[in-house]
C-alpha cells in the first residue's frame, strides 16, 4: 500500500468507518457518513448549458441551489433511468476549501453501516477501469468489494 493509500484509509481509532452504501448499476459504493448530509428522492432538474458532462445539471433542494453529479458518467458507467430506488444523495465537500453542497444520483441507498479496517484492500494496479486517483480504497461488505470513493478528486 502507497503512503497516501494508508493516510487515505480509515483512521485506527476504533478501527471503523461509519458509510451509506449506495449503488450505481452493479457496483456498490460507500460514502462516508460524515459526508453526507441528507438523502432525497429524485427532484426536477435543470440543466445547465456547458457545464461538465458528470455534473450537467442543478437541483433546487428546500430554495438552496445545489449542482447535481452523476458518477455513473465520471467512472465510465452506462446511463440509466431513474427508477422506484433512485435517490439523491446529498453530500458536503470542500472544494478549494469551502464547504460545497453537491447532489449524487445513485441508483439505490442501500443502508448506513461500518466498515472495519481489516477488511481494507489496496487498490489493484491492474485490470481496474477507474482511474486509480478516485478510489480511496476497496473493502468489503456483505461478501462484496465494494469502492470508497475519493469525492474531492472525483468532483474537481
Amino acid at each position: 500500500m502507497s503512503t497516501e493509500q494508508k493516510l487515505d484509509a480509515p483512521a485506527a481509532g476504533d478501527g471503523a468507518l461509519q458509510v451509506v452504501m449506495i449503488g450505481l448499476g452493479e457496483e456498490k459504493f460507500a460514502l462516508e457518513a460524515e459526508l453526507v448530509r441528507e438523502i432525497i428522492d429524485p427532484v426536477p432538474v435543470t440543466e445547465v448549458a456547458g457545464a461538465r458532462a458528470f455534473v450537467p445539471s442543478v437541483i433546487n433542494v428546500r430554495g438552496n441551489v445545489i449542482p447535481l453529479a452523476d458518477l455513473r458518467i465520471r467512472f465510465g458507467m452506462p446511463i440509466r433511468e431513474a427508477s422506484v430506488d433512485t435517490r439523491i444523495v446529498v453530500v458536503e465537500l470542500k472544494i478549494d476549501n469551502e464547504p460545497v453542497l453537491v447532489g449524487l444520483t445513485a441508483d439505490k441507498v442501500y443502508e448506513v453501516t461500518e466498515i472495519v479496517r481489516t477488511d481494507v484492500q489496496q487498490t489493484p494496479r491492474v485490470g481496474m477501469h477507474w482511474r486509480p486517483e478516485f478510489i480511496r480504497f476497496i473493502t468489503k461488505w456483505h461478501d462484496e468489494f465494494v469502492i470508497v470513493p475519493n469525492m474531492e478528486r472525483i468532483l474537481n
